[in-house]
């Protein structure tokens, strides 16, 4: 909220964003907020902030920095859980029963049997090397 920006370096904690909720029944479909669009502001919150280094921010962040100096309107988005629409005009309480493709609770999906292992001549074709974690 524009009116919480003075308190960011003093009371980080009472900044306050712009989100919003898209909520049905008790049950959040979906959500988004207005993103920052100001430079300085977007600057102060990556090094000030989240502590990242002025050459990192230029290095990882520059091309964003710069395009706001010309000037962006103030935007947002919403991501949308269609799944979960589906779940409560289903009348399920589990979306993975609406799920196309569900994943198990270990995240693999029974369908494609992934994730899988991948053939070392794979790995060299996209230059990815793999290293074991070292044994504490």
């Amino acid at each position: 909220m524009a009116a919480d920006i003075p308190l960011l370096k003093t009371e980080p904690k009472r900044v306050r964003g712009q989100h919003y909720d898209v909520v049905v029944n008790g049950v959040e479909l979906g959500g988004g907020s207005i993103r920052i669009h100001q430079p300085d502001l977007q600057k102060t919150i990556f090094e000030d902030i989240l502590a990242i280094p002025p050459e990192e921010t230029r290095l990882r962040f520059g091309y964003l920095l710069d395009a706001f100096r010309y000037g962006c309107p103030p935007h947002g988005g919403i991501a949308l859980g269609f799944d979960r629409l589906l779940a409560i005009l289903c009348g399920t309480s589990n979306i993975r029963d609406v799920i196309a493709f569900p994943k198990t609770a270990k995240g693999t999906c029974l369908m494609t049997d992934s994730p899988a292992s991948v053939a070392p001549r794979q790995l060299r074709q996209l230059h990815i090397e793999v290293k074991a974690a070292e044994k504490e």
